[in-house]
């Protein structure tokens, strides 16, 4: 039996350059997962030297104001290396979230997984 929280909370998949990231819980809220997303995704780019990553939240349905600050270091590194994040399948409610926060504003967020990995190109 695993540890809790050790295993990875993401699902990763490359489609040529861009690494599309889908989270495994629905719900974003403990502070350890946020802890292990945010070192998995930080992997993305210090270990694996990826420049393009798309966050897909379609199976998101609840997230902690504590995993947008993961989200905000995370832009951060990604432009550190001149590279692109991308979001998208962000439902209503934690959409509103980005909206009251301004995070809209920083962050790319497109409709579905098509249009976000359209969003790369342009």
């Amino acid at each position: 039996m695993s540890t809790p929280g050790r295993r990875s909370r993401l699902e990763v998949e490359d489609n040529g350059e861009i690494a599309i990231v889908n989270f495994i819980d629905r719900k974003i809220l403990d502070e350890q997962n946020i802890q292990k997303i945010g070192e998995d995704l930080f992997s993305l780019i210090d270990q694996y030297d990826r420049k393009k990553i798309l966050l897909n939240f379609i199976n998101v349905e609840y997230l902690s104001s504590a995993a947008l600050g993961k989200f905000i270091t995370l832009n951060k590194k990604v432009q550190a290396k001149n590279g692109k994040l991308v979001m998208c399948h962000i439902n209503e409610d934690i959409y509103e979230v980005f909206e009251i926060t301004r995070l809209d504003r920083l962050f790319n967020i497109q409709k579905d997984e098509q249009s976000a990995l359209q969003a790369f190109s342009a």
